[in-house]
This record gives C-alpha cells, sequence and structure tokens, in this order.
C-alpha cells in the first residue's frame, strides 16, 4: 500500500499561519543527556523550575487529591480557588480566570481578542509564546528591543504603541534578561497605550521581583484604569508547581473573563492541580523560604559569573542571561555532555546567550565551573 500521499495532503490542510511556526523548544531530553553525558543525575536548568520543592501542605493537597478526584471532572469553574485567589488580591472571583499554566490563557486571549491583521507589540528578546500565539491568529508581530544595557527603551515603546495594536504583551520581569520595569516605566506605558487595547502584563517571575525595590505593584498601578487589562501570573514557578499545571489571571472586568471562558476547555485546570494551588497559597512562609533562597543564588552565582568575565544580565527573577561570547548552541552542547541542561537562545542578537534557572548551591557551582572551563577555551 502507498502511503506517500496522506503526508503531502495533510500538509495542504494546514492553515498557513501554522505551518511556518517554530516548535516550542523546551531545552533537551534529560533522557538524552544522561545517556550523552553518562552522568546519573543531570543539572536541569532549561525550565525555569523551583529546586526547593513544594510544601508539606501542597503534597498533602495532591496526595488527596489524587486519592478523591481522579474518577471525577475537576470543578469546571474552578470557584474555590478563584475565590482564594480574590481574596489573597483583594479582587472579585468573578475577575480571576484559571489556566493549565499561565501560557494556556495567553493563548485564550490570543483566541478571544485577534483577527487577522491585527497587531501585537511585545519586546525581544523575548517569550516566544508571547510571539507564537498571536501569529498562530494570523496577527501581525512587532517586537521592541531592549537597550544595549537590557533597560527598557520608554521611546521605542512610544513609538511602537502609536502604531495601533490591539493586544500588548509586556512581561514584567522579562524572560528571558530578568530585568524588571519600574513603576515609573510602567507609568508610561500606561499613558502610551491606546485605551482601545488590551493590555497584558505577564508576571510569571513577579514574587521573585518583590524584593527589587524598582519593581512596581502592577495591580495597584491598574485599578485605577479604566482601560481593557489581565495580569497574568502562575503557581509553577516560586510555587514549585510546574508539574501540575495551574496559571490565572487578574482582569479589568468580568466582560473578558467571561469572553475567555468561552474559548476554553471546560476542564482545563484538574482537581488536584485546583487543590495545589490553594494549599500553596496559605503557606506564605514556604514561598518567602523559596524567594529568599533564590534570591541569595542569584546574587551568588552572578558575581562568580562576573568574576569569570562573563556578562550577565542583572535579573530580578530565578534564572540568568548570559552572555557566553560563543554562539550559544555549541556551548549548550557541550554542558550537555557534562550533564547540564540550559537554553541556548537563537533570537537574532542575542544567540551568544544562553538562560540557565538556578538550582541548589551545588549544582550551581558544578554549572559555573562548567561553562567557565567551556567559555574559556578559546580566549587567548
Amino acid at each position: 500500500m502507498n502511503h506517500a500521499l496522506a503526508p503531502a495532503v495533510s500538509a495542504s490542510l494546514i492553515r498557513r499561519e501554522v505551518a511556518g511556526l517554530p516548535r516550542y523548544d523546551p531545552g533537551a531530553d534529560p533522557d538524552e543527556v544522561a545517556a550523552l553525558s553518562g552522568s546519573r543525575r543531570v543539572i536541569k536548568l532549561s525550565n525555569n523550575e523551583s529546586p526547593f520543592g513544594v510544601s508539606p501542605a501542597v503534597a498533602e493537597a495532591v496526595r488527596l487529591g489524587l486519592a478523591d478526584g481522579v474518577s471525577r471532572y475537576p470543578d469546571p469553574t474552578g470557584r474555590r480557588l478563584a475565590e482564594a485567589i480574590g481574596t489573597s488580591l483583594n479582587v472579585p472571583a468573578e475577575r480571576v480566570v484559571l489556566g493549565n499554566g499561565s501560557e494556556n490563557i495567553l493563548e485564550l486571549l490570543c483566541r478571544a481578542v485577534l483577527d487577522p491583521g491585527d497587531l501585537v507589540v511585545t519586546q525581544a528578546p523575548g517569550f516566544s509564546l508571547h510571539e507564537t500565539f498571536p501569529r498562530v491568529m494570523g496577527a501581525r508581530v512587532e517586537k521592541v528591543p531592549v537597550t544595549a544595557e537590557f533597560g527598557f527603551d520608554t521611546e521605542a515603546w512610544s513609538k511602537a504603541l502609536s502604531g495601533g495594536p490591539k493586544l500588548v504583551f509586556l512581561a514584567n520581569p522579562c524572560n528571558p534578561t530578568g530585568a524588571v520595569l519600574s513603576a515609573g516605566q510602567l507609568e508610561h506605558v500606561l499613558a502610551a497605550t491606546p485605551e482601545s487595547a488590551l493590555l497584558v502584563l505577564d508576571e510569571a517571575y513577579g514574587e521573585f521581583a518583590r524584593l527589587d525595590p524598582e519593581y512596581p505593584d502592577a495591580l495597584e498601578a491598574l485599578r485605577g484604569q479604566d482601560r481593557p487589562w489581565i495580569v497574568l501570573r502562575t503557581f509553577s514557578k516560586a510555587y514549585g508547581l510546574a508539574g501540575v499545571r495551574v496559571g490565572y489571571g487578574i482582569a479589568s472586568d468580568p466582560a473578558l473573563t467571561g469572553a475567555l471562558d468561552r474559548v476554553r476547555t471546560p476542564y482545563n485546570v484538574n482537581r488536584p492541580a485546583q487543590e495545589a494551588a490553594i494549599a500553596a497559597l496559605g503557606d506564605r512562609a514556604h514561598l518567602a523560604d523559596t524567594v529568599r533562597r533564590t534570591a541569595l543564588e542569584i546574587a551568588r552565582v552572578t558575581d562568580r559569573l562576573c568574576r569569570a568575565g562573563l556578562r550577565v544580565v542583572p535579573s530580578s527573577a530565578n534564572f540568568l542571561f548570559i552572555d557566553t561570547g560563543h554562539p550559544a548552541d555549541p556551548v549548550a552542547r557541550e554542558l550537555h555532555r557534562a550533564g547540564i541542561i540550559v537554553k541556548a537562545w537563537r533570537e537574532p542578537g542575542y544567540q551568544t546567550y544562553i538562560r540557565a534557572s538556578l538550582s541548589t548551591p551545588g549544582d550551581n557551582d558544578v554549572f559555573v565551573r562548567c561553562l567557565t572551563e567551556i567559555c574559556a577555551k578559546d580566549k587567548p
């Protein structure tokens, strides 16, 4: 039987917007790196996960959720979790939307808001899905570059926002750099963004950045804004719940959350995930300890890398953006041979950079030693 026809027909059915999209890059496969390196334990620094685990309360909530809830569908509204989030942030639960990770909400926003040809403004370097999801809908994407010092370019943003975007994606802290938008710069964005545009502030790493005195309280700044906006957050990073996938958004009004509810799948956050997130919200001490330990390692590893002659962007997140001085892909492959996974950045203009999330002090020491040895190889 000849099966040569099916792939050609399948390819012809795919929308042209989808056919040209890159695959999402999660970093190298740990099993493959383990086989390559011969290492029993791979140091995985590619996905910005927490090395400090979840609180005991979360572990117990997941255990009970698995025991009691696997055979039944979860609450499709996530009412208890939405109410817990609303109470913690002093917002009505009807303005909270839940997602299978915060990137699920990014996708829902694009599905609900964008028409072909609409303009989306975001930053560069940036999170790839801020570009991919709009392109799926046939939207145009304009990426505003950072300054040479990885700061926020207010003039460039003013120019881009004057072009009449329908959707504006702004990550604070920035992924992949870890740099923060200050309160004054956020005010600039609010003033420059057309009232007809939806402003999306992606605060996936916001819990880490609250130790930075420059980091603004976005919800407080937005409360008085009579315009559409949404702030996105996640339990995957500082709370350590990457494996169960829970994100949420706080929106300007119930009309926006209602639209997102109409385009999402009805059971997009499972019951163990909902229970885990409720428990995580209740354990502020574990969150504070995770943030404190992360900040100490960010400062220590940054200092060591800078002393070794590498350029490191000051970070208020749980990862570092590092200029290796060499093409990043070969550097990443050399690290694979040492049993270490980082993400080689492939965005134009940043192809000598890697992004590395931080782990425990021992793992971080191994990473620093291996990276500095690799980067020193071709130096005179």
